[in-house]
């Protein structure tokens, strides 16, 4: 009964008649905005609507041809890669890290050599290094004797310091400079000084071809190198970076050797990467211990918390808050811990399914150097006379280093998304309205035909269904095939 009264209602409500269905099939043919269909219906000839049948048939298989195309295109996450040089009238001036090549002073401890081999242990953080098995019994005695022993605290008071005794000449675009000037960083040369830290206001360009004046005195006869351990070089390593980020000497170090004058000339190259999938950056990765994101303070902060989760301290030499850890721990834990890390790769740069991906936007400082021999003979004598100190000790200890900018410019790399969501858009419109004629309006046009007939099609199955079966006895069925079959007539 229930299934009786829905079939009534659908046939007087829902389901128009065959020749109503047809009108409406003919109204949109002639209607409709797609163009070529309404030739197919009303030409007279068949062999025209045959013809026009073919070529509505043909403009719409190259239209869906070229858009399938365009989505392949699209889902290929394409970039493109453009360079633009921008002139300004002021540029800031990075940050540059200094660091002596000799790391501690030679008269600080009677056996060097071991302190050079805890330094190794702990700047194995920072760039691994190989502690060979033949000294690890010196360790082992120095550590048991010494518990106490901050290598911090010593490397800061023994290792290379700024003050006017080294610092002999500063001067920034003419004005003068001072070791105060300079903030105190630890890296794996020790004691460094890094000018132009926190990206000071002041610290701007306005001309090319002046700079930052250095003139540094290494004090061979005070700090010493172990060649043992492959220290063989005395100067100055400085890089140049940017004054948010910490410095990394990593393949990035420039060397001035002693009695050489290095002319550095810099440009600013700033990178901007899309992020995935069309670049491997992301964008909301955000760092706990640094202003901005970088791959380096990146790496060094997912060192802290591992380190920080095994050996329940932290390295001075890493960012955080954690407990410090001593010799010992430096020595049985976080030396280890560091070689997991660098094994497991549970701290991976690169791609945007590593731990550091790369940042969506960088700055970095290219550099040319050139190197010359320091002063004349004139000025070997004024300095002589001016340090009273022999012509031999300034060509074994003075170093001179001016770094200023090419030009001012700076160059803007980004890479950019090929096809856009707007242009994918517009090609796909393109490609209707050339083959088709055919818009948004007539996309819905079809939507509603279809959605017609769709529903047309579901009524008619559901009137075509077969019937339930009825399962009482065979009198009771006789008056109801009858009725039925009346009903079956009338329809």
């Amino acid at each position: 009964g229930t299934l009786e009264k829905i079939r009534l209602c659908l046939i007087k409500k829902l389901l128009p008649d065959w020749e109503d269905r047809r009108k409406y099939h003919e109204e949109f043919a002639s209607s409709t905005s797609f163009h070529g269909v309404h030739n197919i219906v009303h030409r007279q000839s068949k062999a025209r609507r045959v013809l026009w049948l073919l070529v509505v048939a043909g403009c719409l298989a190259t239209a869906v041809w070229h858009i399938c195309s365009r989505f392949i295109y699209y889902f290929s996450w394409p970039t493109t890669t453009t360079m633009v040089v921008q002139y300004v009238e002021k540029v800031k001036f990075p940050a540059v890290t200094f660091c002596n090549l000799n790391r501690f002073q030679a008269h600080a401890v009677s056996n060097l050599k071991v302190i050079f081999l805890i330094w190794n242990t702990v700047s194995a953080i920072l760039q691994k290094f190989a502690t060979e098995d033949k000294y690890s019994q010196e360790l082992n005695d120095f550590l048991l004797g010494n518990q106490n022993f901050s290598i911090k605290d010593f490397t800061r008071k023994n290792g290379f310091y700024l003050n006017s005794s080294t610092l002999l000449e500063c001067d920034f675009f003419g004005k003068p400079c001072y070791p105060q000037d300079f903030e105190h960083v630890f890296t794996e040369y020790g004691n460094c000084f890094t000018f132009n830290h926190n990206d000071l206001s002041a610290r701007r360009v306005s001309l090319s071809g002046r700079g930052l004046h250095l003139l540094f005195d290494v004090q061979q006869d005070k700090f010493t190198d172990e060649p043992a351990l492959g220290y063989t070089d005395a100067g100055i390593t400085f890089v140049v970076h940017s004054p948010q980020e910490l410095p990394h000497f990593d393949g990035l170090g420039l060397l001035t050797p002693v009695g050489t004058h290095a002319q550095v000339a810099i440009r600013q190259l700033k990178s901007i990467i899309q992020e995935y999938p069309w670049g491997e950056c992301k964008p909301d990765i955000k760092l706990q211990y640094h202003k901005i994101y970088s791959t380096n303070g990146c790496l060094l902060e997912c060192k802290a918390r591992y380190i920080q989760d095994w050996c329940g301290c932290l390295p001075f030499i890493l960012p955080g808050n954690g407990t410090e850890c001593d010799l010992l721990k430096f020595y049985k834990c976080v030396y280890p811990a560091v070689y997991n890390i660098e094994i497991k790769g549970l701290c991976t740069v690169g791609t945007h399914n590593s731990t550091c991906p790369a940042p969506c936007e960088e700055t970095d400082y290219p550099t040319t150097v050139t190197y010359s021999n320091f002063g004349g003979e004139k000025a070997i004598k004024y300095f002589s006379t001016k340090l009273k100190k022999s012509s031999e000790y300034i060509r074994q200890n003075l170093v001179r280093i001016d770094i200023k900018y090419h030009d001012l410019s700076y160059k803007i790399t980004q890479q950019q998304k090929a096809l856009t969501i707007s242009e994918l858009l517009a090609d796909v419109g393109g490609q209707l309205g050339l083959f088709c004629g055919a818009s948004m309006i007539t996309i819905i046009e079809l939507l509603e035909y279809i959605f017609t007939n769709f529903c047309w099609m579901c009524i008619f199955l559901l009137l075509k269904a077969p019937e339930m079966p009825q399962w009482n006895n065979p009198s009771q069925n006789q008056p109801m095939q009858k009725g039925k079959k009346r009903r079956i007539q009338e329809c």
